[in-house]
């Protein structure tokens, strides 16, 4: 099922604590974790931010902040906030992804993005840059408009798995972020195995990397870091 509304600039933000973090004083740690989350803090009325923790999950990244606003400099304005944190000097960024959310072309009246109204999400978030083949472009709508039905299609035998397609083209180096929120790994791994057989997926040239993503308040996420 799509998400809506469109129109949106997406940040999805994965960072990594360094290992001098743990040779820091443990009252000085909490200060910093502290002062990045009242920075964080001072957006919540112009960006929707959700946060993910990655532990024990990938061994590059610790947590996920995927962020949402209409406006592309206050994501900008969000980032440099965070970068005059003390924690930000223990932190490396180990992936970034830019995109926005549109109406999809092959599904009329469906956008293709988040929703910051809707509460009702999944507790796992499943996420990956997405790039088609040049071949696929060069295919007449038509064709690429049936295969994608059959995707959809697909997709609508796992009702609580949520897709959010944001778009990438022109503003970083894949062409897609792909965000799936769920509460059930498993019925996400049986639509991915599904939609592989499907004719589309020949035509995809990147998936990777796929991160898999718990939800987590912000300070609990922190917390974890003293």
């Amino acid at each position: 099922m799509e998400r809506l509304p469109a129109g949106e600039f997406c940040r999805f933000a994965f960072y990594k604590v360094r290992r001098d973090w743990k040779e820091i004083d443990p009252s000085a740690r909490r200060g910093y974790v502290d002062g990045f989350q009242k920075a964080l803090e001072g957006f919540t009325e112009q960006v929707w931010t959700r946060s993910y923790t990655t532990q024990g999950f990938r061994g590059d990244a610790d947590f996920l902040l995927w962020s949402v606003t209409r406006e592309l400099p206050l994501l900008e304005q969000l980032a440099g906030a965070i970068a005059k944190t003390d924690l930000a000097y223990h932190l490396d960024t180990s992936y970034h992804y830019l995109s926005m959310t549109r109406e999809s072309i092959y599904l009329k009246g469906h956008g293709h993005g988040t929703n910051a109204e809707d509460t009702k999400t999944g507790e796992w978030l499943f996420i990956y840059p997405f790039v088609k083949t040049r071949e696929w472009y060069k295919l007449p709508f038509e064709v690429r408009h049936k295969m994608m039905g059959e995707h959809f299609k697909i997709g609508h035998q796992f009702p609580n798995v949520k897709i959010n397609t944001t778009y990438s083209y022109g503003l970083d180096d894949q062409e897609f972020v792909l965000a799936f929120e769920t509460d059930s790994p498993r019925d996400f791994q049986a639509l991915v195995i599904k939609l592989r057989d499907s004719e589309a997926s020949s035509y995809t040239l990147r998936d990777t990397p796929i991160f898999t993503c718990l939800q987590r308040p912000l300070g609990e996420i922190l917390a974890s870091l003293l």
